[in-house]
């Protein structure tokens, strides 16, 4: 049975020669399917906070770590790189700071740059 524009009852949403149109079901493919979680947002900020301050790299990425295993949402791999490249660029930091102290008290402690006797 058709109606007056030429579409039958079943199906209204589709074209006349009974093809769906694009776009007719849900995002996730089929009504009534849930929708995959998305990423989870502390992994994203865990990723781009080891770069820049990288504690927050380690703390983020440590309770995004914890959220994702709880929701099963999204953006595991960036948590743990973001952890882990939150702990190398810490361990750099650390290094470069002894470094930075021992050579000013390397320099510190010769007698050429103070001026001493002759």
């Amino acid at each position: 049975m058709t109606d007056p524009t030429g579409y039958s009852n079943e199906s209204r949403d589709s074209t006349p020669g009974g093809y769906s149109q694009p776009g007719a079901y849900s995002q996730a493919g089929y009504p009534g399917t849930p929708a995959s979680p998305g990423f989870n947002v502390l992994s994203i900020v865990a990723l781009i906070g080891a770069f820049v301050v990288p504690l927050v790299g380690i703390i983020c990425g440590h309770i995004a770590l914890s959220q994702i295993k709880k929701t099963g949402e999204q953006g595991r791999g960036l948590a743990l790189w973001g952890t882990i490249l939150g702990y190398v660029f810490t361990i750099g930091y650390i290094l470069l700071l002894v470094a930075l102290i021992g050579g000013a008290v390397l320099l510190g402690s010769t007698d050429s740059f103070t001026g001493g006797g002759y």
